[in-house]
């Protein structure tokens, strides 16, 4: 048995420019951290004495004998691209609901990479797990996401990662730990209640990329100035969330399905009741929403969205991990 524990992240800013169809003719920038909140993944050998060759439990239960069969795209891609022969046993668990804007498929790919490598006696580097999983995702399933999940579900840390064609480099955010606690302490999550599936927010958006190659390029500034904020000397921590609300206005501008009446309403009474900013995590139209306020202002808005689900983050510094493996 091998389990693997991967971290979901929240991101800050630059999302959009790490599009390949952006940062390789522009460049990118993205600024964002894991966080307390992680995915699971148990693997097995299937003996062949059981029914089925394979067994996969997530937000349903598989029992295929075929690769061809699987349903689940991750596994599916990942057992035919590692030539995995034997039969398998797959198992899920998260801190966070799927599809939600934290990175989770992302992290799922990574933590799945992470323990079949060990099944092989492979010890991938991070650099290597990030690099498969992004091959995975953009090449082999064909997905519309960008390069940034799987690099800080693979690396962990506060970071800034820089594109560019064919490559990509990551630096720590200088910030202290103690301006990241008192960060960390001003922000809240809410869940809007709404999975999406971030694919067809993307695909939106990077079919408009020409289109819209001014705003990705006034993002991209952006962070650009929100790293300077970060690394500042006398950093206030409420700039980053005024920051956050200015960042929100520019990322709705990217595709109109980003937001709906729902998220604008819940927007809108935050900042109303003293949240200095926020945005939706992750592609956008669903899943969490992360606002910046004091703990005042936090209680408040607990009361005021009741029927929502509030969560508490800390930032984590490690990347996926085996943490149990007797295989």
């Amino acid at each position: 048995m091998i389990i693997s524990k991967t971290p979901f992240r929240i991101s800050f800013f630059g999302g959009g420019t790490d599009f390949k169809d952006y940062y390789e003719n522009h460049g990118g920038i993205v600024i964002g951290a894991t966080i307390n909140k992680y995915c699971y993944i148990t693997l097995r050998k299937l003996p062949n004495f059981f029914e089925n060759k394979y067994r996969f439990v997530w937000n349903r239960i598989e029992l295929p004998n075929e690769i061809n069969k699987i349903i689940h795209p991750s596994i599916k891609a990942s057992i035919k691209f590692f030539k995995i022969k034997e039969g398998l046993e797959i198992i899920h668990a998260s801190d966070l609901p799927s599809r939600s804007g934290i990175g989770s498929s992302s992290s799922f790919s990574v933590g799945l990479i992470n323990c079949l490598g060990k099944l092989n006696r492979k010890n991938f580097s991070k650099k290597n797990l990030a690099n498969y999983a992004i091959n995975l995702e953009q090449n082999i399933m064909k997905e519309s996401v960008g390069s940034q999940d799987q690099i800080w579900a693979a690396n962990g840390g506060f970071n800034q990662i820089n594109f560019s064609k064919n490559k990509y480099t990551l630096n720590k955010i200088k910030i202290s730990k103690a301006k990241k606690d008192m960060l960390s302490n001003n922000l809240i999550l809410f869940f809007t209640g709404k999975s999406r599936y971030s694919g067809l927010v993307e695909k939106d958006k990077i079919k408009n990329i020409r289109k819209k190659i001014n705003y990705y390029h006034e993002i991209k500034e952006y962070t650009v100035k929100a790293k300077k904020v970060f690394e500042s000397k006398n950093l206030n921590t409420d700039e980053i969330g005024l920051m956050l609300n200015e960042y929100w206005h520019m990322k709705k501008k990217l595709s109109n399905k980003v937001t709906d009446n729902n998220i604008n309403s819940i927007y809108h009474e935050a900042i109303s009741s003293g949240a200095l900013g926020g945005k939706v995590l992750g592609a956008g139209g669903g899943g969490f929403l992360m606002f910046y306020a004091n703990d005042s202002v936090q209680k408040k808005l607990k009361k005021k969205f009741n029927k929502l689900t509030a969560v508490k983050i800390k930032f984590f510094d490690k990347g996926s991990e085996v943490i149990f493996n007797n295989e």
